[in-house]
């Protein structure tokens, strides 16, 4: 479906398409209809790529401005299972520099990162080594981007 989309538009003599997660790798299971439960993990079904937050799914470029590609990558986004935009190298700078910008004139003393390293409270019991290496910005399989 995205590459369908993309190669709908794009011009192969000016433009190029570079896809930025890898194949995929993570094998799903499924038993078949009507069986009955037990008998161990089923048979793989087929195989999917986990993608995290913020990450780059496809980068268009070559002789093109962005106001030509947004459209087409605009319908990729809305075709994918999550919520997804397209950018540009600007509004992604504008973005990082907009959570740096919030980490620094943040007021709030009690962070989790603090909270977490500290160990206040006996907080450290309850979270994951994966919780101190992202801050607390994941809730699950949830990400809270206004946590600082």
């Amino acid at each position: 479906m995205m590459r369908l989309t993309i190669n709908r538009f794009m011009d192969p003599k000016n433009m190029f398409a570079i896809w930025r997660v890898p194949a995929p790798f993570k094998p799903i299971t499924r038993k078949g209809v009507g069986q009955r439960m037990g008998g161990g993990k089923g048979a793989i079904d087929h195989y999917v790529t986990p993608v995290k937050t913020g990450c780059l799914i496809v980068e268009m470029g070559g002789r093109c401005e962005f106001e030509e590609v947004k459209r087409v990558l605009n319908q990729v986004a809305h075709k994918l299972p999550f919520p997804a935009k397209a950018v540009s190298r600007k509004t992604l700078e504008k973005m990082h520099q907009n959570q740096k910008e919030r980490e620094l004139n943040n007021q709030n003393p009690w962070t989790f990162e603090r909270i977490a390293t500290a160990n206040m409270f006996g907080i450290r019991k309850f979270l994951s080594p994966y919780d101190l290496t992202q801050k607390g910005r994941y809730w699950g399989k949830f990400y809270m981007p206004k946590r600082v």
